[in-house]
């Protein structure tokens, strides 16, 4: 494909004064001609990119290609909450959305826009971007505003949610940054620095967790991104997950915190799980959640959690290593012991493991002790087949009708 773009050359007496300065040719237009590949946009496809040096072409040719289709940047409200700018967008499919691209703090959903740290901001115009297009959604300046590990993870959680069907349509991103490209693992790429198309295999780097038991201090880097309130409840035993990094850094990304069920002696229940922000949507939470579960079945507990997050309903509806136990519409009813969920719609599940516990490690983690190290999978895959029916099929419903 070649092409050639036009502008105006506009004159003014600086505009002659950098002409002389710098030997640049003054005329009515400046002009600049591209020769690319043209990317199979025709064939079996859900990712592309289109990856090149700044001022290499990417934006112009994007907009070739894909027209209206390239997304650079939503309005949103200065005096409204992110959840509030996707137009009559249903709340259930923006809450979709937003988990998908791996935004799945409900306190920064009812946050102004403009409030939000830079990664959610960005995912928030990944999910804008993904809501506004029924086909192809190309978004320009894709992770350019974010550092570099954000950057990886945002991609890791756009391809996910591509990948599984839970984003629907195709997606192109356009970007200066090559070290996204395995992490994205998209299936073409168009490389603006020679003009050549590749179909590309790669696969994505394995992260590598560590969980390890912590004291309750460690609780105060994520209370303000839990759904609940920030209080923990006395005679808790709490974890991290940390991501272990190639070059020996560790990175505390999840916390875990476990407590004894009412009135249930070797019985457990997990209190709070909360990933940081810029780490969410890959898995961690729920290879963290796996982790947790066999640490407590080797040690011969019961472990339950009740939850109301859209990613744990999902994780654990969806997965066979739990069942699920009870489902409240209207929350857990009142006790002077225990906290409740009164005025939520909860359900709770507890774990089994036993014959589906290796299967169980396989999609969502593997724990080697109580302090092991943890492989958060990439593709939390459905793993179970068969109709749904019973309490499952209550909570899919309730999800909107989700099974994925």
């Amino acid at each position: 494909m070649k092409f050639t773009v036009e502008c105006p050359v506009f004159e003014s007496f600086r505009v002659a004064q950098i002409g002389g300065m710098f030997d640049v040719p003054v005329v009515r237009k400046a002009s600049e001609t591209f020769t690319v590949e043209m990317p199979p946009l025709d064939g079996d496809w859900r990712l592309g990119l289109i990856v090149g040096p700044s001022g290499s072409g990417k934006s112009t040719v994007a907009r070739k290609l894909f027209g209206d289709g390239v997304y650079e940047g939503g309005d949103w409200a200065n005096d409204a909450a992110v959840i509030d700018g996707f137009g009559e967008m249903p709340v259930k499919e923006i809450v979709r959305l937003l988990i998908a691209v791996g935004f799945s703090s409900p306190p920064g959903w009812i946050k102004p826009y403009q409030v939000l740290s830079g990664g959610e901001r960005f995912r928030c115009d990944l999910a804008k971007a993904l809501g506004q297009t029924t086909g192809v959604c190309v978004f320009d300046e894709f992770t350019s505003v974010v550092d570099r590990n954000v950057a990886k993870v945002c991609s890791t959680a756009i391809a996910k949610g591509i990948k599984s069907g839970k984003i629907g349509g195709k997606f192109v991103a356009v970007s200066c940054h090559y070290d996204i490209m395995e992490w994205l693992e998209p299936d073409w790429v168009l490389d603006m620095a020679d003009g050549t198309v590749s179909r590309r295999s790669l696969r994505r780097p394995k992260i590598r967790l560590q969980i390890v038991p912590c004291g309750r201090d460690a609780w105060t880097m994520f209370a303000r991104h839990h759904y609940l309130n920030g209080n923990l409840a006395k005679g808790v035993r709490c974890y991290l997950a940390v991501w272990a990094g190639e070059d020996g850094t560790a990175e505390p990304v999840a916390f875990c915190a476990v407590i004894t069920l009412c009135g249930s002696v070797g019985h457990k229940r997990i209190s709070r799980i909360v990933t940081l922000p810029d780490y969410q949507g890959i898995g961690i939470g729920s290879a963290l959640l796996e982790g947790i579960a066999e640490l407590h079945r080797e040690a011969n507990l019961r472990l339950s959690i009740t939850a109301s997050h859209p990613a744990i309903l999902l994780h654990c509806t969806n997965s066979r290593q739990w069942k699920t136990t009870k489902l409240m519409k209207s929350g857990g009813g009142v006790s002077k012991k225990c906290r409740t969920s009164i005025g939520r719609c909860v359900v709770s599940f507890e774990y089994k493991g036993g014959s589906h516990a290796e299967e169980g490690r396989q999609e969502s983690g593997e724990t080697e002790s109580r302090a092991g190290r943890c492989e958060a999978s990439q593709d939390h895959r459905r793993s179970h087949g068969g109709g749904v029916t019973g309490k499952r099929g209550e909570v899919r419903r309730l999800l909107g009708g989700d099974d994925s």
